[in-house]
């Protein structure tokens, strides 16, 4: 089943809607996937949405579609997977990913569950038709990008390596500073446990205009992550627009960020198609 005309009015690539099972607790992900031209096989690349921090705002979702980043993978040779977890938009459910309060979070087991669903995504890939299994790149924003580092820690079958865009939970708008999110060391003992069994390597892409995880904040984690044996690289671009956090998404800023995946993914030896 292809998107409505709305949905794709800036994207024009083949595309279908699927579900993925989650062994773990017998639901299904709505998901979508897009591919380039041509039979393949493609290289994939799953990208993972952020988490809103209202109820209503996760039903909201649907499926999560974005022609920035979804064109700017397809157009470097990538079939893209966009999964919606459990508790969000079109696949609806429980909401497994929460932290808690500000107050007293746990970042770990919140962003374990979002893992999970993220690595029931990656293992559906051997079933998507022109995808190389072999071949998968996980992508994530904000929560997105901290839940496919859980996800990268249970070594999927296929991963090659992973972005985390920028990535963070327990968001600097619920304190009184700027860029400060709640309890940034709970945050690194978490992103730390991840990176003792993450075998690929990690991009980290930030900007320094972004409101939820500001650079100080983001170099901590990133210490955190190499100390903790990860293996990666930290990327603090300028400033983009009036809020760095959607940088991703926002119209125009593969334009930013492009450069810095396309260099990750030669310097790693990636292997695209083209």
């Amino acid at each position: 089943m292809g998107l409505s005309l709305a949905a794709c009015k800036t994207i024009e690539h083949r595309n279908d809607r699927i579900s993925i099972p989650v062994e773990e607790s017998g639901n299904a992900l709505a998901a979508t996937v897009f591919y380039p031209p041509g039979s393949g096989p493609f290289p994939l690349a799953v990208i993972n949405h952020g988490t809103p921090a209202s109820q209503s705002k996760r039903q909201q979702m649907g499926y999560w579609i974005h022609p920035e980043p979804i064109n700017a993978l397809v157009e470097r040779g990538f079939a893209v997977l966009v999964p919606i977890r459990q508790g969000f938009g079109a696949t609806g459910g429980q909401y497994r990913s929460g932290i808690g309060s500000c107050e007293d979070p746990d970042f770990y087991l919140g962003t374990l569950n979002a893992g999970e669903d993220i690595a029931a995504a990656v293992a559906y890939a051997d079933k998507l038709p022109s995808v190389d299994p072999s071949r998968i790149l996980l992508l994530g924003h904000s929560a997105g990008g901290i839940g496919s580092m859980a996800a990268a820690s249970m070594k999927p079958a296929g991963l090659r390596a992973a972005v985390n865009f920028s990535g963070g939970r327990g968001s600097g708008r619920s304190t009184s500073t700027r860029g400060v999110p709640c309890y940034p060391e709970r945050m690194a003992e978490a992103i730390a446990t991840y990176a003792k069994t993450i075998e690929v390597p990690v991009l980290w892409y930030y900007v320094e205009n972004d409101s939820f995880f500001g650079p100080p904040v983001v170099r901590s984690w990133f210490d955190a992550f190499t100390r903790a044996g990860g293996k990666g690289e930290l990327v603090i671009d300028p400033a983009f627009g009036s809020e760095g956090h959607s940088v991703l998404m926002a119209p125009g800023g593969s334009k930013q960020w492009g450069p810095a995946l396309d260099a990750f993914l030669a310097r790693h030896d990636f292997p695209l198609n083209r």
